[in-house]
């Protein structure tokens, strides 16, 4: 019998080890820290060993396969351990990909992956047996296990494709690539880049990738790296033989001389980054062969997805914006271009490397006043106080409100897009942004 070990014991890892069980492996959970009450209970119902606030070497080191959660670093003694011994250590998209047939749609980037998995999920879903999964929702081993979806859309991070070896989607995205995580690479951006890239490393002529063929990363990597998918680029300032391009407000979509065009000015969401995510969910339908009309109408009722640029209330004519998932600088990028009235700006958290200067033209045109939340914002203090009359630093969401309610006036915008990772002050970016919604709610 194999020797399953899962470090970890989150969404992904509680997942993987009921699939493993189900597929006769001898499984163990390992978790350093306190494993969540809700889980806990999964794994005491089916029965499976356990461990936390501890890793037991002696439990872990005899495993035949070890599959690790996305958050712990290679750099960790006991990855280290198991690396030197030969034991393969792998991500739960790598463990459950091999018990499916389905036809697997992976997104990856440093940003757009949600909002272009979540889009290309709800078009897939109304002609498809599809599931969504990877970084969203249930873990893609639990859906595996459950529902064996024909079609599964996975959002997918660099760290859970340093864990895939032999994991191959049908249809690969790639929606940008900008520095990010840098310190989990070795500060090294060439290596995050390698990551990304991973997607595609099993793929042959018969599979696809789509890219955005407007970001010189990507086009540089493949000039220098050629891959075997076929190439699908998109893109909104050059026309494409194959893929999708934008033409006076219509985005044109060619696969092997088929050829369809959606109006973009009715997409749902708003911003030139959202007519990318478009393209490419777009793109990945018509692949599907998804009906044209179906894939017109999901993209003009497509909801959006929480904590993205999302609306939350307007008070005293001032409108409240939630962007608590933007956690690098490129995203803050886009939430900061697509602002069109003076903004109070919420920033802050933990930095991961960040390089504020391309920020620099849109905080001197629209930002009135930066409200840092943060443990330690001496480098936004740095960067941004000669910029605006009015930079305040807090370490509390409610208090960091209540500064820009005194301080946006009539027409104003107030914007939470921290730029940064939450891990300093809340548990993660979803937590920020409902504090974030309270706090608005409460004034």
């Amino acid at each position: 019998m194999k020797r399953l070990v899962v470090l970890g014991a989150g969404e992904s890892g509680v997942g993987t080890a009921l699939l493993g069980k189900e597929k006769g492996y001898e499984v163990f959970v390992s978790d350093k820290g306190k494993i969540k009450e809700k889980y806990k209970e999964v794994l005491i119902h089916n029965e499976i060993e356990w461990e936390d606030q501890q890793h037991t070497e002696a439990k872990i080191l005899n495993a035949d396969v070890v599959m690790k959660s996305p958050g712990i670093p290679d750099k960790v003694p006991m990855v280290k351990a198991l690396l030197e011994k030969g034991i393969p250590v792998i991500s739960e998209i790598e463990f459950a990909s091999q018990f499916t047939n389905a036809t697997i749609v992976a997104i990856t980037g440093s940003n757009g992956k949600t909002t272009t998995s979540m889009l290309t999920h709800h078009v897939l879903n109304q002609e498809l047996n599809v599931g969504l999964a990877g970084n969203i929702g249930d873990s893609f081993a639990k859906q595996v296990l459950e529902h064996n979806y024909d079609n599964y859309v996975l959002e997918i991070s660099s760290f859970q494709l340093d864990g895939c070896f032999n994991f191959k989607p049908k249809i690969a995205v790639i929606t940008n690539i900008v520095p990010d995580h840098l310190d989990r690479y070795d500060y090294k951006f060439e290596n995050y880049i390698a990551s990304k890239f991973r997607i595609a490393q099993n793929q042959t002529k018969d599979d696809y990738l789509i890219y955005d063929a407007d970001d010189e990363v990507i086009s540089e990597y493949l000039k220098k790296h050629p891959i075997q998918s076929t190439l699908l680029p998109f893109s909104l300032t050059k026309k494409v033989k194959n893929g999708a391009y934008l033409d006076n407000e219509n985005i044109i979509i060619t696969i092997n001389n088929n050829k369809i065009i959606m109006p973009a000015k009715n997409i749902a969401l708003d911003g030139k980054h959202n007519t990318k995510n478009a393209m490419a969910a777009s793109t990945v339908s018509h692949l599907l062969k998804i009906r044209k009309q179906t894939i017109r109408e999901s993209l003009e009722n497509f909801q959006g997805v929480e904590h993205r640029l999302e609306q939350v209330l307007k008070i005293n004519k001032v409108q409240y914006i939630n962007d608590s998932k933007a956690t690098n600088v490129n995203a803050t990028y886009f939430a900061l271009e697509s602002m069109d009235a003076p903004t109070v700006w919420i920033v802050g958290g933990v930095d991961k490397g960040n390089d504020y200067t391309e920020l620099f033209p849109f905080v001197n045109e629209k930002v009135k006043a930066i409200i840092c939340l943060g443990v330690d914002n001496q480098k936004l203090i740095q960067s941004f106080g000669n910029m605006v009359d009015v930079i305040v630093e807090t370490q509390f969401m409610s208090e960091a409100v209540k500064i820009a309610y005194k301080i946006a006036e009539s027409g104003d915008n107030v914007l939470l897009s921290p730029a940064c990772a939450s891990f300093d002050l809340f548990e993660n970016y979803e937590e920020r942004g409902r504090q974030f919604k309270e706090a608005v709610r409460n004034l």
